[in-house]
Order: structure tokens, then C-alpha cells, then sequence
């Protein structure tokens, strides 16, 4: 058995008559969206998640972290989690009997609007407005899988959606629930501290984020273009726009196509 902590942030105890193996040390604060991660590998968590100010909202209790080690509920004196693929085939298949006990411990307690969510390749791809609907959400449970996945009886009986990074494999779901959990919690209210600059980045709007300049005014022979010096902010909102258009067109033609045709409803 792990002794990594299963719970992250702000310090909660209170009684339980769960066995001490699947006790949570942390209980949930009421009211504070949580991510709730089934893992082989929970000492893959925080990682990234706890640095920066990700890292510094979970301290703050603006956000928690649970996780669920799916070897705890493992069969035979082993705790094995796979077995072979019903009619052949090479790899592991997660058992539906092991993730059904871990799915249902994970979600015990949960309230609301809650995602129950199996990171897959197969799955609808994340993108931004996923990310602001989760934010609105209590909370969400990510199953991470490994192997070759998980039995489909799983994900039918618990309706569970399923949901791509991108168009690639990982060896498994873990760095891919950071990532959309990092998407998530940086729109959740007070985390990031400057609601404007969650409005003009990429994606928010359906364009990409415009060029971005700071100091020196000019650097190995480049300038900042002259419009962000002139001070008249009607000009620089107007160039920034140009630019985010023109961005989008050439690199992401498929959201410009999607932008032009939202426009094309509003009117």
C-alpha cells in the first residue's frame, strides 16, 4: 500500500467506518469545486497541478484534489486490477468489477452537477468551452486508464463520457487530467485574479490570442509595432482584433470557419 496523502488543500478531519486502506485523510469542504482522480497512480498527483497558481488556489482551499488508487480495490492477494481482452488480443483490460468498487467509492458523497469522465482517445476532444462548463460544475471524477482500457460495461452502465486531449495516445489518462483540470480550475472565480485576461486569451472567444509585447522597445533589432506605443486604445483594441483574425485564418481555418459561421447566425 502507498502512504502518498490522497487529498490536497486546506485540512478537513472528521470520522468515517470506511476501512483505515480507503480512508481519506481530507474530507471535502462543502461549496469548493473538486477533481476527484481514479489512478493507479496517485503519486502522480498534484505534479504540475500544485505549482504556480494552481497551486497556490488549492492551498487557498479555492479548489481541492482527491485521489482514488485504484489498487486498492484490486482482487486476489496480488490486487490485480486487468485481465486479458475477451476474445484475444494483446494487452490488459481493466476489470469492471475492480473499477465499479473504485468509481462507486469516489463518487460517494457527490452532489449536483458532477461529471463522471474516462479519459480515452476515442473520446469528444477537450476544448475551452468543456473546460468553462466543468468550471460551473460541483466537481468532476476522471477515471485514468492504462492498458489497452477499460471493459465497456463500465462505462455503459455508469453512463460515463468519455473524453480525448487529442488526436494522439498516452500511456495512460493521468497527464491528460492535469491538463484539462489545469484548463478548468484557472476559470474558476478568484483563481487567476484578472478576469479581463481570461476574456482576450486564446479560445475564449473563438479566435487566437493576438501577438503579445512588452519591454525593451526594441530587442536584437525588432521593435514593438508602433500602434501599442501611441497610447490611443481604440487603435490598439482594433489592431488586436486584425491580428487575432488574421492569426485564426491562417493556423486554425477550421475556427474561423466555426467564427465566420456563429457571426452569420447573429444576423
Amino acid at each position: 500500500m502507498s502512504d502518498q496523502p490522497k487529498s490536497y488543500g486546506r485540512k478537513s478531519i472528521s470520522a468515517t467506518f470506511k476501512p483505515r486502506e480507503l480512508m481519506d485523510p481530507n474530507a471535502r469542504l462543502a461549496g469548493v469545486w473538486t477533481a476527484q482522480i481514479i489512478t493507479l497512480f496517485p503519486q502522480a498527483f498534484p505534479g504540475v497541478l500544485g505549482e504556480s497558481l494552481t497551486g497556490k488556489a488549492l492551498k487557498d482551499g479555492k479548489w481541492q484534489l482527491h485521489t482514488t488508487n485504484l489498487r486498492d480495490f484490486g482482487v486476489t492477494k496480488h490486487r490485480n486490477v486487468d485481465e486479458t481482452p475477451a476474445g484475444g488480443g494483446a494487452g490488459m483490460v481493466l476489470r469492471p468489477d475492480v473499477l465499479g468498487n473504485a468509481i462507486e467509492h469516489a463518487m460517494q458523497g457527490t452532489r449536483g452537477n458532477w461529471p463522471l469522465v474516462y479519459l480515452s482517445p476515442r473520446g469528444r476532444r477537450f476544448d475551452q468551452s468543456m473546460a468553462r462548463a466543468w468550471s460551473k460544475a460541483d466537481g468532476i471524477t476522471m477515471l485514468c486508464g492504462r492498458f489497452e482500457g477499460v471493459d465497456q460495461r463500465v462505462l455503459d452502465h455508469y453512463n460515463i463520457m468519455e473524453v480525448s486531449l487529442g488526436d494522439f495516445v498516452l500511456t495512460g489518462g493521468e497527464i491528460a487530467a492535469q491538463a484539462m483540470i489545469d484548463a478548468t480550475v484557472r476559470l474558476l472565480p478568484d483563481v487567476l485574479g484578472n478576469e479581463e485576461s481570461i476574456e482576450e486569451e486564446s479560445h475564449s472567444n473563438g479566435l487566437l490570442e493576438h501577438p503579445q509585447y512588452t519591454r525593451p522597445a526594441e530587442w536584437k533589432g525588432r521593435a514593438i509595432p508602433d500602434v501599442l506605443m501611441s497610447g490611443h486604445h481604440g487603435n490598439v483594441e482594433k489592431w488586436r482584433r486584425e491580428m487575432s483574425e488574421r492569426l485564426t485564418r491562417e493556423r486554425r481555418p477550421d475556427m474561423w470557419d466555426a467564427f465566420e459561421a456563429r457571426n452569420r447566425n447573429k444576423d
